[in-house]
């Protein structure tokens, strides 16, 4: 396998990591946008450094709205060679989505049912993510069926989060038996450190970076330097 780099870049969600890279990158997770007025802050974020990818999370609306919006924000991730990644609220053609709007990947929740069909239409040019997992069964399926990697420990639809053990629990228990990388979600700085030891490939961040009172860079600078020291710790 090609040695992680996302997708100058891509390859970093579908690959295995060497030896000289970090133990994790990050991967930020946008609030539900409706337009791209976030594009600014996007850019600020991924200059902080280690960032592999950015969740665009897109509120519902027409397919049209919807590929604009896209195009509006993803140079912001991608000139940083970071991937831009979407998911969609809602009923949407994200395969259309996605490569319309020059996206490099799409996220999905849950089921499994639909992964053949967008590896089909997607071939392998864009990576296919999957989060909303319950159970490693679960996990196990959504492998099997195909996806890039998958996602752990992000906020249930109702905003509740499983807890930080359970989290580390799974994702450690992924990281040493499967090759397919994963994402592990951090609800705070703090939880930033304590997933770095996991073995996942990503850290994911979400509102922690978006209200930092020093700003989205500033956020990513720091979760990265934690998770540099806790390699060192290794």
């Amino acid at each position: 396998m090609a040695p992680f780099s996302l997708w100058g870049c891509l390859d970093l969600l579908k690959n295995p990591r060497t030896m000289a890279e970090p133990s994790a990158r990050l991967y930020l997770v946008t609030p539900l946008l409706t337009d791209a007025s976030l594009a600014p802050r996007l850019a600020e974020a991924c200059a902080g450094g280690q960032v592999a990818a950015v969740l665009l999370r897109l509120g519902s609306a027409d397919e049209r709205s919807l590929i604009n919006q896209v195009k509006a924000l993803v140079p912001s991730v991608q000139e940083a060679e970071a991937a831009a990644v979407i998911a969609v609220e809602g009923e949407a053609d994200l395969a259309a989505i996605a490569a319309r709007g020059g996206a490099d990947g799409i996220h999905l929740s849950g089921s499994s049912g639909r992964i053949k069909e967008l590896r089909d239409r997607l071939k392998t040019e864009r990576a296919i993510g999957v989060g909303g997992l319950r159970t490693k069964d679960d996990a196990m399926t959504m492998g099997e069926a195909g996806v890039d990697y998958l996602m752990f420990g992000e906020p249930r639809p109702d905003g509740s989060l499983p807890s930080l053990d359970t989290v580390v629990e799974r994702a450690s228990w992924w990281a040493e038996i499967f090759e397919t990388p994963c994402v592990v979600f951090a609800p705070t700085m703090e939880a930033v450190t304590t997933l770095a030891g996991t073995g996942a490939e990503f850290i994911a961040l979400g509102d922690v970076v978006w209200s930092h009172p020093e700003g989205p860079g500033k956020a990513v600078a720091e979760a990265a330097t934690l998770i540099t020291a806790q390699e060192a710790l290794s």
